[in-house]
Parts: C-alpha cells; structure tokens; sequence
C-alpha cells in the first residue's frame, strides 16, 4: 500500500485547505483511513479517521466541528478539509490507513504516506 499526500500549503487564520491522499491498494475499500499530524519534537497527533466498513467518522477534540474527513473508494482517495484554520493547525500532516477501526494512536496504523506541510499564519 502506497499513499501520497497533496494539498497542504499556507493560508491565513479562518481560512480553509483541503488535503487529498491518493492510494494504491487493491483493497482501499477494506481499509480505514487516518489523517494525523506532527510538528517538529513532538508526537505525532491523531486529527481524524474514517472507517472502511460504514464511512463512520472521528476526530480529535481539537478540529471537531472544523475539520471533514471524506473518502471515494472508486477513486481510492480520502480528503480532509480544514475550516476555520487556526495557528495552532500548523503541521506536517500525514495521512495512513489501517485494517483496523477507530484507531486513534499512530501504532494502530499500517501505512504511511509521506507528509505535507500545513502553515496558518495569524
């Protein structure tokens, strides 16, 4: 499984981003999605999930209300899009997909694709 992030770039506080990963994966449709991110010197820090048996959604408490995680299977794509960006967005952002659900700690998650960088400048 190969997954490669887009999107990510600079934009001002309460504007909005839209971060796409592309994945090649026979069975995308049989695996959940994760969106995480991490700056430099700390961990890197679940944002949202998706899961592959019935698209329920989750996400942290801190982009609750702000940020959609979506996916199209016949595209093997999954997005996030970021409203009402704050500084503290700011990140590499990875995106990573697992065969399990609801999983929330970078450890549950099988493959990674390489990251983006997400700037908001206040």
């Amino acid at each position: 499984v190969q997954l490669q992030a887009s999107g990510g770039g600079l934009a001002q506080a309460g504007g909005s981003l839209r971060l796409s990963c592309a994945a090649s994966a026979r069975t995308f449709s049989r695996l959940s999605m994760g969106w995480f991110r991490q700056n430099p010197g700390k961990e890197r820090e679940f944002v949202a999930g998706i899961n592959w048996s019935d698209g329920s959604t989750y996400y942290a408490d801190s982009v609750k209300g702000r940020f959609v995680i979506s996916r199209d299977n016949a595209k093997k794509m999954v997005y996030l899009q970021m409203n009402s960006l704050k500084p503290e967005d700011t990140a590499v952002y990875y995106c990573a997909a697992a065969r399990r659900e609801y999983g929330r700690r970078w450890s549950e998650f099988d493959y990674w694709g390489q990251g983006t960088q997400v700037t908001v400048s206040s």
